[in-house]
């Protein structure tokens, strides 16, 4: 997990773009009425708008001495509980041309997304992304530990 101010940066970015990328082609194709190939280079005009606002809405709530399952959980967990709803309302507003109905679109289109969104977090975007940026950073061993295993 990151370690430094960079590696936390670079983290949130891969891991706010891989949930606003799916979360984005899927409201296209709720749209749409279902998927199609071109959905996935549509995406990407949402995601000039999307990604940025998802990354300055990224934060953390769980203290370091919690257990490293409980941290994982928590943080995925207020992710999808705090931007469900707010990526949904800047979706309803920017592209869903909701009218005076934007307050029963908005809660229409929390409803679809937050199971999907939960969903992906926990089992797939988070899980590859911690894979990935473990790969990127590995952890560095303690000196301890490295002088214990040579003995």
């Amino acid at each position: 997990m990151p370690k430094t101010l960079f590696q936390n940066i670079f983290f949130t970015l891969m891991m706010s773009f891989l949930m606003v990328y799916v979360m984005v082609c899927y409201n296209i194709a709720l749209n749409m009425g279902g998927m199609s190939n071109e959905i996935f280079l549509m995406a990407f005009v949402e995601m000039k708008i999307m990604w940025p606002v998802a990354f300055s809405l990224a934060f953390r709530i769980v203290t370091p001495k919690d257990r490293q399952i409980v941290i994982v959980l928590a943080i995925s967990a207020m992710i999808v509980c705090i931007m469900c709803p707010v990526m949904s309302l800047i979706a309803t507003v920017l592209f869903k041309n909701a009218g005076a109905n934007v307050i029963a679109t908005w809660f229409e289109t929390t409803f679809f997304n937050f199971p999907v969104a939960l969903f992906w977090q926990i089992f797939y975007c988070g899980p590859c992304i911690r894979f990935i940026f473990g790969k990127l950073f590995p952890e560095k061993e303690n000196a301890s530990d490295a002088v214990g295993a040579e003995s």
